[in-house]
Order: structure tokens, then sequence, then C-alpha cells
């Protein structure tokens, strides 16, 4: 029976990077073609195809990537290919298989991974990673589920992983939800199905992408950073508010003028679980926002609303179909 075909996508970061002749100090020597090669067991699994697609530090991506990147995913489909998985630096994986999930078009696996250690560190985890990827994009379950992140054995959902440990192996999860599935003695298990994957966005122009903020509240914190961001010519707002909905009264007419100004939406500053929209009933409560046109997040976090909203605004959507999306998102 013949292998399955899966393109290994390389954009850099720790998987491709190796320390100096001292052990440290590692530099992104690798691109595509000695990553995969670097791992003999991928031969067993299925026909690679590596291209080095950028060799960057994952905090130097951008929206220009990440679109180029869909746009080049669609391309390789076109052609028969039976998977994609895409290595790139773990700092904004979240986001990166975040986008890719509205952004990439064909149905087809998209598997993004990396590593946590760089391959002169003892128990280096890049091998293992991009092993376990190949397999899971190569693997018939992985059909229709939309985008996944295989890191540690552990299959993630695009749109609820997150990066929640600086340096540990086991960094990915998804707070609330739970793994999708695993990876063990050379089987993939995918139990958990999201009902639906998430409605595709059209690419943007990445040239003229719109700017949208994103800001944490804190602690008696002041609204003169919210007060800045109404000024400056952003498209939309994401702001990370208490708890469930809340917020300072002394905030509330700020964040009501930048809702007057551009698409405002308020999500959790916890990073897990859904903003309320009619429990409370105080000073800086839920519906002081939704009532000075605030749009709620629902359940996604402050990193994939500020995408999301940037990616709706590239669209043209009106404040309708902005709610809408925010709501079907949890979904």
């Amino acid at each position: 029976m013949p292998l399955t075909t899966i393109s290994v996508l390389a954009l850099g970061g720790t998987i491709a990077a190796v320390p100096d002749a001292s052990g440290r100090n590692a530099t992104m020597d690798l691109d595509a073609d000695q990553i995969v090669r670097s791992i003999p067991a991928v031969a067993g699994v299925a026909e690679v195809r590596p291209e080095s697609f950028r060799r960057l530090g994952s905090a130097e991506l951008g929206l220009a990537d990440v679109t180029a990147l869909a746009e080049r995913i669609d391309e390789l489909a076109a052609t028969g290919i039976d998977g994609v998985v895409v290595t790139q630096g773990t700092d904004t994986l979240e986001e990166t298989a975040f986008l890719l999930d509205r952004l990439v078009a064909a149905d087809l696996p998209v598997v993004v991974t990396g590593a946590m250690r760089n391959a002169g560190l003892p128990g280096a985890d890049g091998p293992a990673n991009l092993l376990a990827a190949v397999r899971v994009a190569a693997s018939p379950l992985a059909h229709g589920v939309g985008t996944l992140v295989v890191m540690n054995d552990e299959i993630h959902a695009a749109r609820f992983v997150r990066k929640g440990h600086a340096t540990s192996p086991a960094t990915f999860e998804s707070p609330g939800i739970g793994r999708l599935g695993w990876v063990a003695e050379e089987r993939v298990r995918i139990p958990l199905v999201p009902r639906s994957r998430s409605p595709r966005v059209t690419r943007p122009d990445a040239a003229s992408s719109p700017d949208v903020a994103l800001v944490k509240l804190s602690l008696d914190d002041s609204p003169r950073l919210l007060e800045l961001i109404s000024a400056k010519d952003y498209a939309g707002a994401v702001i990370e508010v208490y708890g469930a909905g809340h917020t300072s009264r002394r905030a509330l007419d700020a964040l009501g003028a930048l809702a007057a100004r551009m698409p405002t939406v308020f999500a959790s500053r916890t990073g897990v679980g859904e903003v309320h929209t009619s429990t409370c009933d105080f000073g800086g409560s839920e519906l002081r926002l939704l009532e000075r046109g605030l749009i709620p997040a629902v359940a996604l976090d402050g990193l994939k609303s500020r995408l999301l909203l940037t990616l709706l605004l590239a669209a043209g959507t009106d404040r309708a179909g902005i709610t809408a999306a925010f709501e079907n998102a949890a979904e």
C-alpha cells in the first residue's frame, strides 16, 4: 500500500535551532530538509516533502507570512498532497494555528508543531514532535477536524490550544476543553471530534490589513491607554477585562468612547471561560459594557479575539457579522 504524501513547511523556531560550540546561543541553522532527514523513522510513516518556507523566530512572523502560508497550503492541496505539517517557533504557534484554521480553504489535515528544546539540549523534543505530527497528518482521523496542534504526543484543536508554560515540553494545553487525542506506540487516537469546523474567513490583503489593539486591564490602572488608542488610527480593539466581563467604573467612559469609534471586543483576561452578558448588574459589570457598545468575545481569549477581529475587519464585516462570528466561534 503506498504511503501518504505529507508536505513539511518549515518556518524556523527552536525546532530548527542548533547551539554553538559552547552549547549555548542556538541559532536557526537547520532547513526543512535537514530537520526531516534527522528523523529517519519519518520515512516509514509517509512520503515527506520538506520545504523551507521561512526562517524566522515566531515573534517575527506577521499576518502577511501566515496568509502566504495558507495560500501555499492550498496550492499544495491542489497538487494532491494528503496533508501538511508546519514547523515553527512555539511563542506564537497558537496564533499561527488559529489563523490557518480560518484561512486554509482546502479540506486536508493541517498540523502545526515545534519544539521547546533545541537539538543540542538533552531531551530535545523536536524530533518526537515532528514524527508525531507527520503521523497525525497522515491519519484518516485528522480529516475534517480543522487545524491541529501536535506537541508532546498530544493533539489539540487550533481554536482552543494555548501555550501555558514558558519552558516545559508539556506547555501546550486546551483549558476547559482538553486535548482531542494523542499519539501512542505509532497509533493516532482522536476520540473527541469538534461538532463543526470553524468558518473560513476571506484571506486578507496583508499589505493593508487593519491594526487591532489588544489591552489587558489591571488593578488600579487608569483609562489613559484606552484614550490613547481611541485617538490613534486603529481599526478595532480587544480589551481583556476582569473575570467574566467586568471592569472598573473609572474605565467605563473610555471604553464607551472606544466602542463608539471602532469595533471593540471584550474578552476575559483569565484566557479561559465564557464572558457573561446577563449575570451581574453593578457599576462595572458586563451589562455596562454591553450598554456602551462593546462586543463579547464569548469563549475566545484575547489573542485569538484580536486575530479574528482583524480578519473580520479586513473582510469588511459589519457589527452584526462580527458579533455573530464570535458567537459561532464558541460552537
